[in-house]
C-alpha cells in the first residue's frame, strides 16, 4: 500500500470516530499505527452483486476496473492510499449489503441510493452519483432517430407521477402536448409498448435497466442536459464504521478534481450510448 494522499484527515477522523465505540477486536477498530482500520489489514474490500450488469461493472469483473463503480471503487482506493493490488472484491447482494449488521467487506458499491430509513441501519459515503434523467422509445418508433430536444417536439412523452422525470419531461422536454402521466414505472412502460406514448422519460439507471433486459427493441436516446438531482448513490459501509469519514472524504476529493465527472463521461454518457440530449 502506498502512502495515502488523504493519510492526516483520514486517519485523525477514523480515529475519532472509533474513539466513540468500545475497544475491542472487530474490523472497525481503529489501529495504532496510523493505518486505516480494514477488514484485512492492508487491503481495502469492496463489495457488489453477481452478476454485476454494466454500464456499472463491465463483463461481470469488477476486479478489471471497468464500468462506472468499478472504476469509482478503484479510484477511491487510490485515494485512501491503496495501490490496486490491494484491492480486494467480495460478492454481496443488494438485500445483503443494505442489511443491518456486521459485514465481511469495508465497503459496498451497488447502486444504493442514499436514504434516511438506511441511514438508520448503515453509513454512506457522500453522493458519487446523482442520477440524471433519459428518454427512451423503441426501435421503429416516431422518434426511434432522434438526436436532440426538438426532435422530441411533437411527440407523446409519458413519465411516471410525482417524479423528478415528470418534471424533466415537462419542463426540458417540454413537448407540444401535454406529458402522459402514470401511476408508476410498470405503467410507463406498458403505455410504451402499447403505442400510447412515443417515448418515455425515466431516471438514467432505470433508462440502461428496461432498454437492456426488459423492453424489446428498447431505444436509450439519451440524457437529459441539466436534470441531475434524482436518486443519489452512495457508498455502503457497516453503521458506525471507522472508514467513513475517510472514505466520504475521497469521494468529495474526487468530485472536486473532476474524476468522478470523468468516470461519469466515460460510462455512463458514452459506453452506455447515453449522450446529452440539446
Amino acid at each position: 500500500m502506498r502512502p495515502a494522499r488523504l493519510t492526516a484527515l483520514a486517519v485523525a477522523a477514523a480515529l475519532t470516530l472509533a474513539a466513540c465505540a468500545p475497544a475491542d477486536d472487530s474490523p472497525t477498530a481503529a489501529t495504532t499505527d496510523g493505518t486505516l482500520p480494514t477488514v484485512t489489514p492492508g487491503v481495502l474490500t469492496f463489495a457488489t452483486s453477481d452478476p454485476a450488469y454494466e454500464p456499472w461493472v463491465a463483463g461481470n469483473d469488477p476486479a478489471s476496473g471497468e464500468g462506472f463503480e468499478a472504476a469509482v471503487a478503484y479510484a477511491v482506493a487510490e485515494e485512501l492510499g491503496f495501490d490496486a493490488d490491494d484491492v480486494a472484491w467480495v460478492t454481496a447482494g443488494f438485500d445483503q449489503i443494505i442489511a443491518p449488521g456486521a459485514k465481511s467487506f469495508d465497503v459496498a458499491v451497488n447502486q444504493v441510493s442514499i436514504s434516511d430509513e438506511r441511514r438508520a441501519n448503515l453509513d454512506f459515503s457522500s453522493p458519487y452519483y446523482t442520477t440524471a434523467q433519459a428518454v427512451v422509445t423503441l426501435a421503429g418508433s416516431p422518434v426511434a432517430d432522434a438526436t436532440g430536444l426538438a426532435d422530441l417536439a411533437g411527440a407523446r412523452i409519458g413519465a411516471m407521477v410525482g417524479t423528478t422525470s415528470l418534471t424533466a419531461a415537462q419542463e426540458i422536454v417540454a413537448p407540444d402536448a401535454d406529458v402522459s402521466v402514470f401511476n408508476d414505472n410498470d405503467q410507463v412502460k406498458q403505455a410504451l409498448t402499447s403505442g400510447l406514448v412515443d417515448a418515455v422519460v425515466v431516471d438514467l439507471p432505470t433508462a440502461l435497466y428496461i432498454t437492456a433486459a426488459e423492453l424489446e427493441d428498447g431505444v436509450l436516446l439519451g440524457q437529459l442536459p441539466d436534470s441531475a438531482g434524482g436518486d443519489e448513490f452512495g457508498l455502503v459501509l457497516d453503521k458506525g464504521s471507522a472508514l467513513t469519514a475517510a472514505v466520504s472524504q475521497a469521494v468529495d476529493a474526487l468530485r472536486e478534481d473532476g474524476t468522478l465527472a470523468g468516470l461519469e463521461a466515460e460510462w455512463l454518457t458514452d459506453a452506455a450510448g447515453a449522450p446529452v440530449l440539446r
